[in-house]
């Protein structure tokens, strides 16, 4: 039978890229954002494999709930979760944080994973089976300067991630988080809120890790057989050792 999997943010970055990988593999998709056509665009790429798509907002849990209600019969058994939907809005000191930023992230990183596991983990609980993969980041093992509340929000991330797993244990789902280290998507562009320049310069004298490449990860988690699981995982390019030393020709 074929399996289906949700990937929320997967309107870019590694949520597009895992739709892709995941596709090859066989897995029918729901595929979650809030930008209409880029959703559409990829659903276009994909016509060969069985796509819905859901337009919501993870921080506003009825609009998740509805959504997630919303689902069509064949798309409804949802066998992995994907918890992609993330972002870093600003890069201050804390004493010259923005409120907006802070809540954004909060919002987004931290809620909009809850409000969509709630919805999910019933399903997969009355079946004994299901996994959930939350997409964390190296930013979630250490802090670096004037990443306090970014990084705050994927602590969070990470340690949901292990209550989870907790609470989970021994209903047969699987949890385990995927930790990114710096990845060349939109998400430097996001936190710099449009600057190209400055997007530009974060990958610039390296090699940096591509979506594709966590996209490939995701695919080794969720093809290991039912007694396997990757429960925590952090991912890095070569040059990157920390959160703070990049080896920049």
């Amino acid at each position: 039978m074929t399996k289906t999997a949700f990937i929320t943010g997967a309107s870019s970055g590694i949520g597009e890229a895992a739709a892709i990988a995941l596709a090859k593999e066989g897995f029918q998709l729901v595929l979650c954002g809030r930008r209409q056509q880029k959703l559409t665009d990829l659903q276009e790429f994909l016509k060969h494999t069985k796509t819905h798509q859901l337009l919501f907002d993870v921080r506003n849990k009825e609009e998740v709930k509805n959504a997630i209600n919303s689902l069509p019969e064949e798309f409804k058994k949802i066998d992995v979760l994907i918890n992609n939907a993330g972002n870093a809005h600003g890069l201050d000191y804390f004493q010259d944080g923005n409120l907006e930023d802070w809540d954004a992230m909060i919002d987004i990183n931290v809620k909009g994973l809850m409000y969509v596991s709630k919805e999910i983990i019933p399903q997969m609980i009355a079946r004994e089976e299901g996994q959930i993969i939350n997409i964390g980041s190296t930013a979630g093992k250490e802090v670096y300067p004037k990443g306090n509340v970014y990084c705050a929000s994927k602590h969070a991330v990470d340690a949901i991630n292990q209550g989870m797993r907790l609470d989970l244990n021994g209903t047969g789902v699987k949890v385990g988080a995927i930790n990114p280290g710096l990845v060349e998507t939109e998400f430097s562009k996001v936190r710099f809120k449009g600057d190209e320049e400055k997007a530009t310069k974060v990958y610039e004298g390296f090699k940096a890790l591509q979506a594709k490449d966590i996209a490939d990860v995701i695919c080794f988690v969720v093809t290991r057989p039912s007694h396997v699981n990757i429960a925590d995982l952090t991912v890095m390019c070569t040059a990157q050792a920390s959160s703070t030393l990049v080896d920049k020709n």
